[in-house]
C-alpha cells in the first residue's frame, strides 16, 4: 500500500511540473477576487480555469492556489515586468486596477491627463483598463513636454466646449456611451442623477461641466424622486456580474441586456471561445429578465367569502401627480390619456375575482414555498395579484372614489365558486368585475352578471370568446395579433412574401384564408427555399417583407443570407407572426437579424416613459423583485380599469370610445360583430440597428 502511495505521489509530482513549466501557472488568489476576474487577467475563460480547479465550482476563498492555462500568461507577465521596471527608475506610483474602475476614475483620482496615462502604459490604448492590471502613475509633470501642451490644450477644449444629449424614447446608457465613446460609469460621474433611472428627455452632459440651469429633468419627474437618486446614487454600480445558464446563446443574451456579440465579447474576453454554461459575465444593470415573485401569501389569507383588501386600508405605492386636466391625446392620435374627471365624486366599485384557491393550500401539507415553487398557475396569480395591488396603491394616491373588494374565485378548468358569491349578492352591485381567469369561468360570471349590466374583463385568456355582450377580453386573440401586423404592411404599401415551412399548415391556411395578395415563396421538392425564386419576388423601389415562420435551421439560414443578398439592391425586412426558438440558437447570428430589422407583433412593450419608469421601480422597492409580464397585467388591467370609472362615463361607454395604454400593455377594445368585446391593442415592434427594441409607427 505503502509503495503505491508512494508511487501515486511521485505521477502527481512529476506532472504538476510538467504543467508549471509548460502547460500551466499556480495562482494563488488574492482578496475577494473572482473566477471571473482571474480569467479576465490571464485571457482564460473560467470554464478552463474549472477544468484544472474542479473545486472553485464550489467558490474560492484568499490564497487559494489555482492552476491557470499558460496561454495569455506571457503577455500578463510581460506587462507586469514593464511596470515594475519603469516604477524603479522613477518617482512614479503603482496603482492596481480595482473592479469598475475606469480611465476617468483613475485619472481624476491621481489628478492625471488621459494622455499621461496612456504615454506611461502603452498597452492601455490596445487592452483598455482590465481588473488587475497593474499602472504606472506618472508624477506630475513628468510628461514630455509636447504631451504636457496637448494634455493642457485638451483640458481646455473640455473646459470651453460643452456637449450635451437629450434622452430619446428607448435609449439606454449603454447605448448613449457608446455612441460618445465613452463609459457608462463616466457618463453617470458627469450626470449622477441617471443613476437608477434614465427619463426620456433628460439632458445629458458629455462635455464640459455642465450648468445647474441646463441639466433640468423632464417635467414629469418628480423633483422628490431627483433628490432621492443623487443621495444613492453614490451606492448605485452600474455594472453587475451574471451567471451564464444552461442552453443560453449570444443571441439570449443580447435580447436579456440589449448588447450586441461584440459588445458582450468587449466586456467579456472569456466569451472569444463561446457562450459556456458557468461562465460569469459583466453585464450592465437594469436589465435582467423578470423573476416570479414568491412572497405574497400572507396578505391573503382570508375568509374566501370576504373582502381580501380595501383601498381604505392600502398603504400609498406609486406616487403619481393627481392633475386635473381634460382628456388629451399622446403622440399616437388613437391613444388617450385618462385622468381622474373634474367633479366624478361618485364611488364606484372593483371587483378581482383572483384564484388564490385557499382551501385547498390550506389542506395541502406542502411547504408554502414549495407550492409557489412548484405550482405555476399559483405563481402567475400571485404575480398577477401583486400587480393590482400597486394599481390600488395609485388609486388611492390619487384619491379616486373607488372601493376594491378582492375574492378567492376557488378556480380549476371546470369549476369556481362564482355562484355562490352571486348568491351572496357579492358581485351584482360592481361598476366592473376584473376576472376569473379561465375563460369558461369568466364567460359563465358574464352570463350570470348581464341581466345587470355589470362588465366581466376576462384578464389573461387568449381564446376566442363566446359572444357576451358584458364579457370584455383584455389579451388580444392570436388571429387579432396576426391580423396587425399584416395591416401594418399594407399600411406602408409593403410587398408582402411568406416563407412558409409545409409543416405549418395552420400559418398557410390562416395567410390563405386572411391574407390575400401575400405571395408564398417557392419550396424545392425536398422541402427547402427556393432561394433564386425568393429573390425574384422581392420588388426594387417598395419596402419588401418577408414573413418567414419554420423552425428548420438550414431554411432560416438560407432566408436570412438571401434576404442581406437582396439588401444590396432593395429594401428589405424580415418579420415574424410568432415567437421563434430557431433564432434563438448559437447558429443563427443575433447580429444579422439585426441587420434585417426583425419586427414581430406583440401584446407588450418595454416602455421607457416617466410613468412605467416609476411603476417599476416602485415594484422592484416593494417586492425587491422585477415585475414580470403578470405582475405588469396585474397593474395595467386593474388601473385601466379604476380609470375608465372616474371618466363620467360607463365602463362600457369608455371602451367603445377610448383607447388607452398602461405601463406595458394597450386596451383598444372593439365590438366584435357577434356579440361582446375584444381588444386589439398590439404593438409592432421591431429590432433598430443601435439593438433597441422600438414600436413601429
Amino acid at each position: 500500500m505503502k509503495y503505491y502511495s508512494t508511487l501515486l505521489f511521485l505521477v502527481f509530482f512529476v506532472t504538476c511540473s510538467a504543467f508549471s513549466q509548460e502547460k500551466v501557472v499556480k495562482y494563488t488568489v488574492t482578496g475577494s477576487e473572482t473566477i471571473n476576474q482571474i480569467a479576465v487577467k490571464f485571457k482564460v475563460t473560467p470554464y478552463d480555469i474549472y477544468a484544472l480547479n474542479p473545486d472553485a465550482r464550489n467558490g474560492i476563498k484568499p490564497n487559494t492556489v489555482l492552476l491557470i492555462p499558460s496561454k495569455g500568461v506571457k503577455t500578463v507577465v510581460k506587462s507586469e515586468t514593464a511596470v515594475a521596471k519603469t516604477a524603479a527608475t522613477s518617482k512614479e506610483i503603482i496603482h492596481d486596477v480595482q473592479p469598475k474602475e475606469t480611465f476617468y476614475s483613475i485619472e481624476k483620482k491621481y489628478g492625471i491627463s488621459d494622455a499621461d496615462l496612456k504615454a506611461a502604459n502603452p498597452f492601455l490604448e490596445k487592452d483598455g483598463v482590465q481588473i488587475g492590471q497593474k499602472l504606472v502613475i506618472p508624477a506630475k509633470g513628468s510628461a514630455p513636454k509636447a504631451q504636457t501642451a496637448s494634455a493642457k490644450s485638451t483640458k481646455s477644449n473640455a473646459q470651453e466646449k460643452y456637449v450635451y444629449h437629450d434622452v430619446q424614447p428607448k435609449e439606454t446608457k449603454f447605448g448613449i456611451a457608446k455612441q460618445y465613446n465613452m463609459t457608462v460609469e463616466e457618463l453617470e460621474k458627469r450626470n449622477p442623477e441617471i443613476v437608477s433611472n434614465l427619463p426620456v428627455g433628460y439632458r445629458l452632459t458629455i462635455k464640459g461641466t455642465a450648468p445647474k440651469t441646463e441639466a433640468t429633468p423632464v417635467a414629469n419627474v418628480a423633483k422628490p424622486a431627483e433628490v432621492k437618486k443623487t443621495e444613492t446614487s453614490k451606492k448605485a454600480v452600474s455594472y453587475m456580474e451574471y451567471q451564464v445558464k444552461s442552453k443560453e446563446t449570444f443571441y439570449s443574451l443580447g435580447r436579456t441586456f440589449h448588447l450586441t456579440q461584440d459588445e458582450l465579447v468587449a466586456l467579456n474576453p472569456s466569451l472569444s471561445e463561446g457562450v459556456k454554461e458557468g461562465m460569469v459575465l459583466k453585464v450592465p444593470t437594469g436589465y435582467l429578465a423578470p423573476q416570479p415573485i414568491i412572497a405574497q401569501a400572507q396578505p391573503v389569507e382570508k375568509a374566501a367569502e370576504k373582502p381580501i383588501i380595501n383601498t381604505e386600508d392600502t398603504p400609498s405605492g406609486i406616487k403619481i401627480v393627481d392633475k386635473v386636466k381634460s382628456e388629451t391625446v399622446s403622440a399616437d392620435p388613437e391613444v388617450v390619456e385618462l385622468t381622474k374627471k373634474r367633479g366624478q365624486n361618485e364611488r364606484q366599485k372593483v371587483v378581482l375575482l383572483l384564484p388564490f384557491n385557499l382551501a385547498k393550500l390550506q389542506s395541502d401539507t406542502t411547504s408554502m414555498a414549495t407550492k409557489i415553487k412548484n405550482d405555476k398557475f399559483l405563481n402567475m396569480t400571485l404575480d398577477f395579484y401583486s400587480g393590482a395591488m400597486m394599481a390600488i396603491d395609485s388609486a388611492k394616491t390619487l384619491k379616486l372614489p373607488i372601493d376594491v373588494a378582492i375574492y378567492d374565485s376557488q378556480e380549476t378548468k371546470t369549476s369556481s365558486n362564482i355562484s355562490s358569491l352571486i348568491a351572496q349578492n357579492k358581485l351584482q352591485n360592481a361598476n366592473a368585475v376584473i376576472g376569473p381567469f379561465y375563460q369558461n369561468n369568466a364567460e359563465s360570471t358574464a352570463n350570470s352578471l348581464r341581466i345587470y349590466n355589470v362588465p366581466v374583463i376576462s384578464p389573461l385568456s387568449k381564446d376566442a370568446a363566446n359572444p357576451i355582450d358584458n364579457l370584455y377580453q383584455a389579451i388580444p386573440s392570436n388571429d387579432v395579433i396576426r391580423n396587425a401586423v399584416f395591416d401594418y404592411m399594407r399600411a406602408k404599401n409593403g410587398n408582402i412574401v411568406a416563407v412558409v415551412d409545409k409543416k405549418k399548415e395552420s400559418v398557410i391556411n390562416y395567410i390563405k384564408q386572411n391574407q390575400k395578395g401575400v405571395v408564398f415563396a417557392t419550396l424545392t421538392e425536398t422541402g427547402g427555399l427556393d432561394v433564386a425564386n425568393l429573390k425574384g419576388l422581392l420588388l426594387p423601389g417598395r419596402m419588401n417583407y418577408v414573413v418567414m415562420e419554420t423552425g428548420n435551421t438550414a431554411m432560416v439560414k438560407a432566408t436570412i443570407k438571401a434576404l442581406l443578398d437582396s439588401q444590396k439592391t432593395c429594401q428589405v425586412q424580415l418579420v415574424i407572426l410568432e415567437p421563434n426558438s430557431t433564432l434563438d440558437t448559437d447558429e443563427i447570428s443575433f447580429d444579422n437579424l439585426v441587420k434585417l430589422n426583425l419586427m414581430y407583433p406583440s401584446v407588450t412593450r418595454e416602455s421607457s416613459e416617466a410613468g412605467a419608469m416609476i411603476f417599476k421601480k416602485e415594484y422592484r422597492l416593494k417586492n425587491k423583485i422585477n415585475p414580470s409580464i403578470y405582475a405588469t397585467k396585474g397593474f395595467d388591467v386593474t388601473f385601466d380599469t379604476m380609470m375608465r370609472l372616474v371618466q363620467g362615463k360607463t365602463y362600457q361607454e369608455t371602451a367603445d370610445l377610448m383607447t388607452t395604454e398602461q405601463v406595458d400593455n394597450k386596451f383598444q377594445y372593439y365590438k366584435k360583430e357577434d356579440g361582446g368585446h375584444a381588444n386589439k391593442g398590439v404593438y409592432i415592434l421591431y429590432y433598430d440597428s443601435d439593438l433597441t427594441l422600438k414600436a413601429a409607427n
